[in-house]
């Protein structure tokens, strides 16, 4: 290799792969959308944080060298939700994984995702995207009050806060508030990155007036996950997983972390994002729920939501993913199950204005729709999203955006 081409190679790695502030702090943009849900489900479902956090790092590094563009890592919502709020096993999780890896190998593996691509209208990409904004800032707003589903659960707005109110006034609130501000002023600094300070101060509120929740516990070590940490689930766990789980997340998935997630990426990295196909998200994921499976994590997708904030933030190259995959499995290993008391330091209120910018960033890709009919499409879909899910807003969208090419019918 001469000077020239070792030259060029060098500047296509730096085109793929930049470590810098803007990078680490677009790397933060998911951990809205991971922590939450994280927690719940290794808090009231067993989970462990040793096999759940590790598969996360695994697979950000894995997206980011493949990928080579930012590219979000988020739990799957629909089976995350469910499990925290009606308290399943960790078995039943654990089978729910296998499920989505072999459906996902085969849509991808076989490229029938890349045929169904094909017959979606843009406007039910777009419905689907302004939906998950929606349900982002909607999330991000109810950690700031103390109201989402984990919240209540715990019975506390802040539950790893000494300290719930001043006054009247809920201290998710003025911590929000605070950070939101703060959000405004330093979104586009590239000196002072906005994300770096929002989980920076929260993490100093956590030091300052945290209740202390297993950080004095904190043993550095060498750790290793065990393997099918849950031993391998029943045929009542597969057939329990599949009809409640695996078949409602389904249609979200394919909505949400394949298409329209491709979408936004085509949009933000028309060249160096090729490589984000609907076959390559597909098989992606796929591998990451096998790996989910075997280390007793959770079920994980990409997700339109979480490249929005990622890219909002600041992230751009593959090597966003290295840093923060390599953050989580660095704590991993050396802290085991203990790095839960480093990840109650942070703030809910904290997490919630992340979630508010990159709901706000996801649903502006709205703008591009102008025509009458395709509005229409967009709005029904908010609409079923919000009255019950977004599986069924997705499914109803399909049908309305055909149903409207008819020149007899009008809106």
């Amino acid at each position: 290799m001469n000077s020239t081409e070792l030259t060029n190679r060098r500047s296509d790695l730096h085109s793929m792969f930049r470590f810098n502030r803007m990078e680490l702090a677009g790397s933060l943009g998911d951990l809205g959308t991971i922590l939450p849900l994280a927690i719940g489900m290794i808090l009231i479902n067993g989970l462990s944080p040793l096999g759940l956090f590790l598969g996360v790092g695994l697979y950000y590094v894995c997206s980011g060298l493949y990928f080579r563009v930012t590219s979000p890592v988020e739990p799957m919502k629909v089976i995350g939700a469910y499990a925290i709020a009606t308290g399943i096993t960790a078995g039943q999780i654990q089978a729910s994984s296998l499920w989505i890896f072999l459906f996902l190998l085969i849509i991808g593996g076989t490229g029938i995702i890349t045929m169904i691509g094909r017959y979606i209208p843009k406007p039910v990409i777009r419905g689907v995207q302004l939906s998950t904004g929606v349900l982002l800032v909607s999330q991000g707003v109810k950690l700031m009050l103390g109201t989402s589903k984990f919240q209540a659960l715990r019975q506390a707005a802040e539950p790893y806060l000494s300290i719930q109110a001043l006054g009247p006034i809920p201290l998710g609130l003025i911590i929000g508030g605070v950070l939101g501000v703060l959000t405004l002023i330093l979104l586009d600094n590239r000196r002072l990155p906005a994300a770096i300070v929002v989980v920076g101060v929260g993490i100093l509120i956590g030091f300052l007036l945290g209740t202390g929740e297993g950080f004095h516990q904190i043993q550095i070590g060498f750790y290793l996950p065990e393997w099918l940490p849950y031993g391998l689930p029943s045929t009542a766990d597969f057939t329990f997983a599949l009809l409640v789980l695996v078949l409602p997340q389904v249609p979200m998935t394919l909505g949400n972390a394949v298409m329209a997630n491709a979408d936004l990426s085509i949009q933000y990295f028309p060249e160096e994002g090729k490589r984000v196909t609907y076959r390559a998200l597909c098989i992606s994921m796929a591998l990451a729920n096998l790996g989910a499976f075997f280390l007793g994590g959770m079920p994980m997708c990409h997700g339109a939501g979480g490249l929005a904030s990622r890219y909002r933030f600041g992230a751009r190259t593959g090597g966003s993913n290295l840093m923060i995959g390599a953050i989580f499995i660095v704590l991993a290993l050396l802290l085991g199950d203990h790095l839960m008391g480093v990840i109650y330091l942070l703030p809910m209120s904290a997490l919630g204005i992340l979630l508010i910018f990159a709901g706000a960033q996801l649903s502006l890709t709205l703008l591009d729709i102008t025509a009458r009919k395709d509005l229409f499409v967009v709005i029904l879909i908010v609409g079923i999203t919000l009255a019950s899910n977004l599986a069924a807003g997705f499914l109803v969208g399909i049908a309305g955006a055909y149903a409207l090419k008819s020149e007899k019918l009008n809106v």
